[in-house]
């Protein structure tokens, strides 16, 4: 039986992001480190060339434009990350992770957003 790909993941993590993002108002106008991962589910790769599959720096390029917005929840970082990686035409669903290190005294506080259409 020959083999077959139903799906392929691609991946950009451990992104260290500075954000201005927080809703306390120490937070506000000072900038946070952010760590984001995004996995993407894409339409098989069928060929060997980057047009069949999703540029990480695109993914990289759009992490970097919400960092340069203000936002005050992470959750809305990782949403609209994962709404704006569905745009690319070979994406089925987005899966983002947000963590922000400083946000607790110790520990991680994170969130994860997955959509799909």
């Amino acid at each position: 039986m020959a083999e077959s790909c139903s799906s392929t993941r691609v991946a950009v993590r451990d992104l260290p992001l500075m954000a201005d993002i927080g809703i306390n108002p120490d937070e506000i106008g000072t900038l946070q480190p952010l760590v984001v991962s995004v996995t993407l589910l894409v339409d098989p790769v069928t060929q060997d060339m980057l047009g069949a599959t999703i540029d990480y720096r695109r993914v990289h390029e759009l992490a970097l434009t919400l960092a340069g917005k203000r936002i005050g929840l992470i959750e809305t970082f990782g949403a609209e990350l994962a709404r704006s990686c569905l745009a690319f035409d070979r994406v089925r669903q987005a899966e983002v992770t947000i963590d922000k290190p400083r946000a607790l005294p110790s520990g991680m506080a994170s969130v994860t957003i997955s959509m799909s259409r």
